[in-house]
């Protein structure tokens, strides 16, 4: 199985210091829904990993949570793209989960789910706990210079990033470098 583990916000859709509270603030990121359909194309499976502290902070219910992501699933059945399952961490960081990237649970679940070994699996984020995350779990990290790393310049990484992280303009650019690998 051909599967790309990313990451949501700064990843797929814009992100925001004060979090993407509803649907109406979930908005994709250039090219990055036509990215995923590239890959759906190429044969890979796609799932998200996403911290989603603003349901354990109280800025948000389930309820909008499904609807970002129905909007999402909408707008990449649009361009001809879809994302296979969404896990999410809900959690704060002063709950001390095993599931709140940094941490590697919902890398794990992702693997349990589909009963694979996630050595090898690219996983691509905006952040250097996204990086440690995956690569905890045995994914090949990658980073994109969109969101919380936009800014960077081309091969700088953030802050405590993993030296093995290969970072890319944007999604689009990381499928461009994947597909064109043979993948």
């Amino acid at each position: 199985m051909k599967l790309v583990i990313l990451d949501r916000d700064g990843t797929i859709n814009a992100d925001r210091d004060d979090y993407v509270k509803s649907s109406a603030e979930w908005l994709p990121l250039p090219g990055a829904l036509e990215a995923i359909a590239r890959l759906n194309q190429a044969g890979w499976h796609v799932v998200v990993a996403t911290n989603q502290s603003g349901i354990g902070r109280g800025l948000f219910d389930m309820e909008t949570l499904n609807a970002m992501h129905s909007k999402m699933h909408s707008l990449l059945a649009a361009v001809g793209g879809r994302v296979d399952a969404v896990f999410f961490c809900p959690h704060t960081p002063a709950d001390a989960c095993d599931c709140r990237k940094p941490a590697a649970g919902l890398f794990r679940r992702i693997g349990e789910r589909y009963g694979i070994d996630l050595r090898g699996v690219p996983a691509v984020g905006d952040t250097a706990r996204d990086a440690v995350a995956a690569l905890a779990a045995g994914c090949v990290p990658y980073l994109v210079r969109t969101g919380k790393s936009e800014g960077l310049a081309e091969g700088q990484l953030p802050a405590g990033c993993p030296s093995v992280c290969t970072a890319h303009a944007d999604l689009a650019a990381f499928v461009d470098a994947l597909i064109g690998s043979g993948g």
